[in-house]
């Protein structure tokens, strides 16, 4: 029989069949001893094949099907295996709040790097704009946020869980598709999830005053159907988003506004660092390219080179 995942706790699969009902499947023993260096070898949004086991209630998975695509970040704990946070998904909503918590350019570069590798589209959700409106630090900031990413043809948009701001706009994008939230702790997934569907009703939770981060409401990714067609995929809040293994030379082809630039370099082979007849440097000296994209373009760069030394630190911003 043929199912998706819709959740995953490590051991236990939650799954759908095709003909709408639940099953909890279990792994065979042979999927966690192929050299597969993943921590989890079945992910939330994969289709799958099981049997029925013995006790006619509980299935065993016993093939997963080809994915269109996935998106992971590499294991805190183990740094040579990954993690799949969700797989076969139609677009990533990055929820990126300016405050409560603030999110860090880097955190998202991260996940739009990671995006563009499986040609997965991305949205940023400038989550929680009812606590930025009227604060000029504040608005400052998500102007800064929001002209960073549409210079790099990213969209970007303004929401708000808590007044239904543009709530009926993201419904409308998320129609008919399988759509993944992903974020800092506390960037409001679930609430965003919640405004968008009510009937879910995710756990939330408040922001620590003490840390100001999120506490970790969602603890494993879990895929719901939404009544008005489609698919979400609520993640675990991530407080750091490791890049898997990249071949420097790819990596500024997951840089859009690099990736324009790249023809007009001198070499065919230009790292963007410190080579004659570069295109890229002069559209960061003149602010066309945002400095904050260009450093962490240097960063995933570095983390790409195998010898782990770090040979770009000629050119300095």
């Amino acid at each position: 029989m043929k199912g998706r995942v819709y959740k995953s706790t490590g051991k236990q699969y939650k799954v759908k069949n095709e003909e709408g009902n639940w099953i909890e499947c279990r792994l065979r023993g042979k999927f966690r001893i192929k050299g597969i260096k993943t921590t989890n070898p079945v992910a939330v949004g994969d289709f799958v094949d099981y049997e029925i086991d013995q006790d006619n209630k509980s299935g065993i998975i016993t093939h997963i099907h080809p994915r269109k695509n996935y998106l992971l970040r590499r294991s805190i704990n183990l740094s040579k295996q990954y993690h799949i946070l969700a797989s076969n998904i139609d677009q990533v909503f990055v929820v990126a709040p300016v405050i409560n918590p603030e999110t860090t350019t880097t955190f998202i570069d991260r996940i739009l790097v990671t995006a563009e590798a499986y040609d997965i589209p991305a949205v940023i959700l400038i989550n929680k704009i009812d606590l930025v409106n009227g604060n000029p630090e504040w608005e400052r900031k998500k102007d800064e946020l929001k002209n960073i990413y549409i210079q790099a043809s990213y969209p970007v948009y303004e929401i708000s869980a808590e007044t239904g701001y543009n709530v009926d706009w993201l419904k409308d994008l998320m129609k008919n598709k399988t759509s993944m939230f992903t974020g800092h702790s506390g960037a409001g997934k679930s609430s965003l999830i919640n405004a968008v569907h009510p009937g879910l009703n995710l756990k939330t939770a408040e922001i620590s005053e003490f840390h100001k981060q999120g506490k970790h409401t969602t603890t494993f990714a879990e895929m719901f159907d939404l009544d008005f067609g489609g698919q979400i995929i609520d993640t675990p809040g991530i407080r750091g988003f490791g890049i898997i293994d990249m071949e420097p030379d790819e990596i500024d082809s997951y840089f859009p506004e690099i990736f324009q630039l790249k023809s007009e370099c001198k070499f065919n082979n230009c790292k963007h660092i410190n080579e004659p007849g570069c295109s890229v440097i002069p559209a960061v000296e003149q602010g066309n390219i945002p400095l904050s994209r260009y450093k962490s373009y240097l960063q995933i760069l570095e983390e790409a080179e195998e010898n782990g030394q770090n040979p770009y630190r000629t050119k300095k911003f």
